[in-house]
């Protein structure tokens, strides 16, 4: 991602976290209108008058779910359009691969620093400059917040890889910033 286009990603990728955080807290904040309504009314027929109250206060997503769907719906497309030329992938590893170089480069403005398996299954990426961190400041206290920064890009990597029929779980580890390690753990076919 050239730096022209990875500030307004960069800006768009913060106020989606905003965003769902605020959503997260307006929900938290019907519940407890909520349960203050339910604890003092008496009468179900004035309790049908709270139903939207009701349908915020309970709606099951939290934050960190949004951005992962969202992610994986950005991923699932972007990886149609990366991979509209591309050969037909064969194998596992393969898409692994394409995900890596191919994939990586469109979205993320790189290809991943290193990519390690067992043949089993399991695949680590790693990315030493990884482009939703590297605005954040050095050090472990940032590392807790990091999570929420890299939710986005694992429902992405998970939705290209739907894309390209590889059912997997993603998830991602920061230690130091602003490297990350993308844990691709392939679902096993029945």
């Amino acid at each position: 991602m050239n730096v022209q286009a990875a500030f307004p990603f960069d800006l768009l990728h913060a106020e989606i976290i905003n965003y769902t955080k605020e959503s997260e807290e307006r929900r938290n904040a019907a519940k407890l209108e909520w349960k203050q309504v339910a604890d003092t009314c008496t009468d179900l027929a004035e309790l049908d008058k709270y139903d939207s109250l009701v349908q915020l206060a309970f709606a099951h997503n939290s934050y960190i779910t949004q951005l992962e769907s969202m992610g994986y719906r950005v991923g699932y497309v972007m990886a149609e359009r990366v991979s509209k030329d591309a050969p037909r992938l064969l194998t596992e590893l393969e898409v692994v691969k394409f995900i890596c170089k191919e994939f990586w480069s469109a979205m993320f403005g790189k290809q991943v620093d290193n990519l390690r398996t067992n043949h089993q299954g399991v695949y680590v990426v790693q990315d030493n400059k990884f482009c939703t961190l590297r605005s954040l400041a050095e050090g472990q206290q940032f590392v807790r917040e990091a999570g929420a920064l890299v939710t986005f890009p694992c429902g992405a990597v998970r939705g290209a890889l739907a894309n390209l029929n590889v059912n997997a779980e993603v998830t991602a580890t920061v230690e130091t910033l602003p490297a990350v390690k993308f844990n691709i753990q392939i679902a096993q076919r029945t």
